[in-house]
């Protein structure tokens, strides 16, 4: 659930681009496309979800076949699975290092990004009013002062302005020093607010924990169960863990256990602007919103451009043209990207937890995927 260490990525740069000209200069393409392969008992055909050879979708096999071969080739066992969707069908869907569809993985701070989809449908429901409500109308015995001033838009933007930086451990909201209490809001209150809430970014846990109790105390529900009514079991996904903190509520920062496929349907969900096979799931509105940065973090972070609603922003160079897309990003580089503008969406699974090259190693997969579209 913390936020990713940052570290320099070139030794493992070099390492990856030693690999890809060995895999490039000694792989016969003969066999790893152009025939059709026999049906894999371990990836049943899913009737809702329309699979596609990527070539029929306008991408090179040959580019996504040394991309597989590459990622085969890596010295590091943690990764687990990459699944892209294609203008709306299933184009690629492989499985690392004895793990298969079934399994499901730790998304660390990815949860985060979940935890802003409910936010979402919390809204649509009147739960929330809109992102201006003030945590007061929630928590009436939160500071007045702070109460006031601190708005669900805050929160979602990680710029409550209360002492909480998870990178940095001697600020008083840092995760470490709350997540074991009884009552999370009693933490909260204490904190004491530095900067004016909305004016800065700072990475935390405290601000997707506020939201989370904020739905949680709305709906009567734990956000495990709010999600798995109002969210997984629209989309068909029925293996989950989402851990619950001593106190016996939900993690709404992180911890959400999803195998590959049900990370990547969730953002298929988005790229239709929430609609999931003819049904509303969560309003175009509050979709679009979720793209939108709110704060600039190109000078601050090695990956994203922006942030806003619990998800990053960004933007890659396609053939001399920029292409935005936004993801949610946990800890180990579990990663799930949405391009809109090519119909696409790319989830992937990855237990490198607490090591920098696991969120190199993702974009740089991402990268390639994007490369491949003709």
């Amino acid at each position: 659930m913390m936020e990713r260490k940052h570290c320099n990525f070139i030794k493992e740069y070099r390492s990856i681009q030693s690999i890809l000209i060995i895999t490039l200069l000694g792989i016969t393409m003969a066999g790893l496309y152009g025939q059709k392969k026999p049906a894999d008992p371990l990836k049943p055909v899913i009737s809702n979800l329309p699979a596609a050879n990527p070539s029929e979708v306008g991408m090179r096999m040959d580019t996504i076949s040394h991309l597989l071969e590459l990622i085969r080739q890596t010295n590091h066992p943690d990764f687990r699975g990459l699944i892209v969707f294609k203008n709306n069908k299933l184009v690629v869907e492989e499985y690392f290092n004895t793990f298969w569809r079934a399994t499901i993985e730790d998304i660390r701070s990815a949860g985060k990004s979940i935890t802003g989809i409910l936010a979402g449908i919390a809204i649509d429901q009147g739960l929330i009013s809109s992102v201006d409500q003030r945590l007061d109308a929630f928590f009436p015995a939160f500071s007045k002062h702070k109460g006031q001033s601190i708005r669900i838009r805050d929160l979602l933007a990680m710029s409550s302005g209360l002492d909480a930086d998870d990178n940095n451990n001697n600020s008083p909201g840092n995760f470490t020093n709350w997540v074991l209490e009884d009552d999370w809001i009693q933490f909260a209150q204490t904190l004491p607010e530095v900067f004016p809430p909305g004016s800065r970014y700072v990475y935390n846990d405290v601000c997707p924990m506020l939201i989370g109790e904020i739905i949680q105390k709305a709906s009567g529900m734990t956000l495990a169960t709010f999600a798995e009514k109002y969210l997984f079991a629209p989309l068909g996904i029925e293996e989950y863990y989402w851990y619950s903190a001593p106190n016996g509520h939900t993690v709404p920062m992180g911890n959400l256990y999803l195998s590959t496929l049900d990370f990547a349907k969730i953002g298929l969900l988005l790229l239709n602007e929430g609609m999931w096979m003819g049904s509303r799931v969560v309003s175009q509105q509050w979709i679009q919103q979720l793209s939108k940065p709110r704060f600039d973090l190109s000078s601050i972070d090695p990956f994203a451009q922006g942030y806003g609603n619990f998800w990053f922003t960004g933007t890659k160079v396609w053939k001399g043209k920029s292409i935005p897309y936004y993801y949610a990003s946990g800890n180990g580089g579990n990663l799930l990207f949405i391009v809109p503008e090519f119909q696409m969406v790319v989830a992937l699974t990855s237990t490198a937890y607490g090591q920098g090259y696991g969120h190199f190693r993702g974009h740089r997969i991402f990268e390639t995927l994007l490369h491949a579209i003709n």
